[in-house]
């Protein structure tokens, strides 16, 4: 399939075909049958980089084949949200227009969400010029849309804003609207509809828990702030810096009080767990810290971590990597059964797939 394209008619059947393989990573484990959530077939994804290619007069974003390296021009990206897919030719064509904008241009990334706001970072080979803030604040006005639009200025060691560096999102989880806001270059889910899907099925499941939940690998509060009414308290641990300081805005402008956000890694946070010690200022004895949410990155749960995973009466178990969620569940299915298993398409027509799994410890 050719980058940046879409197939709608042949969606369902992709999904079907790649749900199946990969069920049968899982075939060794008493698995219930997996809840498939889909993706809208087009118009999904709220990030997107891009090269630019010069090319005489001429100027457009491209994407490489990832297997043949191949180049590829894109004049529509219909892999995109609406707010992305429809401003990219707008932008384009703007900016040919200002030779300030468009030399030594190499790179632009779009970040947006359901909420309509939009962020654009122009990224330069070379240093941009003093001159660069006011050609971006006119071409801002040119481009005047119905929601926010920001725009930054990057180079090497360099950094120019010209009002904000990140969007507010807004989602709807469970008849609740949350807030959250997304810096560029961090961490953030990059299909918005389906982390809605994905939030509201560890919704449904939290219902059915009580007690404290501890949470690892939280990054801006994206599950922390949804779950937290389930929860007793709620404490959350994220080692970017970025990612909790935008985590603690979350919180605030939630209005959300039973959710505490610790920079410790999952490493330091089983240490301190196995040798019975605080995380950080908590004071654990007060906690009834039964249940632990993980969200890690591809590499999945180091033995230490998946140690401490197993001590909970309650498991979730968010992955971005089925391989490495097979290999952690041969340790935590010893002590634990899966009650429950989902696939959310983050990913259409790739053969990446996140899953979900919660796991309760086994009985006598």
């Amino acid at each position: 399939m050719q980058p940046g394209q879409v197939y709608p008619t042949q969606y369902a059947q992709l999904l079907a075909d790649k749900a199946n393989d990969v069920r049968q990573l899982f075939s060794a484990f008493a698995m219930p049958q997996p809840q498939v959530f889909a993706s809208a077939p087009q118009h999904y994804r709220c990030r997107a980089e891009f090269r630019v290619w010069h090319e005489g007069d001429d100027l457009y974003h491209i994407m490489f084949d990832p297997q043949t390296k191949t180049r590829h021009r894109i004049d529509y990206f219909p892999v995109a949200i609406k707010t992305i897919a429809d401003f990219m030719p707008r932008l384009i064509e703007a900016i040919k227009r200002r030779p300030l904008l468009r030399n030594r241009l190499y790179q632009i990334d779009y970040l947006s969400g359901l909420s309509g706001e939009l962020l654009v970072s122009l990224i330069y080979k070379k240093p941009v010029p003093v001159e660069w803030a006011d050609e971006v604040r006119q071409l801002k006005a040119e481009l005047c849309t119905d929601h926010p639009l920001d725009f930054i200025g990057r180079a090497r060691k360099q950094k120019i804003l010209i009002d904000r560096d990140f969007i507010t999102e807004q989602l709807h989880i469970e008849n609740r609207q949350i807030s959250y806001q997304q810096v560029e270059n961090s961490f953030s889910q990059p299909n918005a509809a389906v982390n809605q899907q994905m939030l509201s099925w560890a919704c449904q499941i939290s219902k059915q828990l009580s007690g404290d939940l501890l949470e690892l690998y939280c990054g801006n509060g994206n599950f922390s702030l949804a779950l937290a009414p389930y929860f007793r308290q709620v404490v959350a641990t994220e080692l970017s810096k970025v990612s909790i300081k935008s985590a603690e805005l979350n919180i605030r402008q939630n209005q959300i009080n039973n959710v505490q956000v610790l920079a410790m890694s999952a490493e330091d946070v089983s240490a301190a767990l196995a040798q019975g010690n605080a995380l950080k200022h908590i004071d654990l004895t007060g906690l009834a810290l039964n249940t632990i949410l993980v969200d890690p990155p591809r590499a999945g749960l180091d033995l230490a971590t998946v140690q401490l995973v197993s001590r909970f009466d309650d498991i979730l178990y968010i992955s971005c990597n089925p391989a490495t969620l097979a290999d952690n569940l041969q340790t935590l299915t010893q002590t634990h059964e899966v009650l429950q298993f989902a696939f959310f398409d983050q990913f259409p027509y790739t053969h990446h797939m996140e899953s979900g799994v919660w796991l309760r410890r086994k009985t006598s």
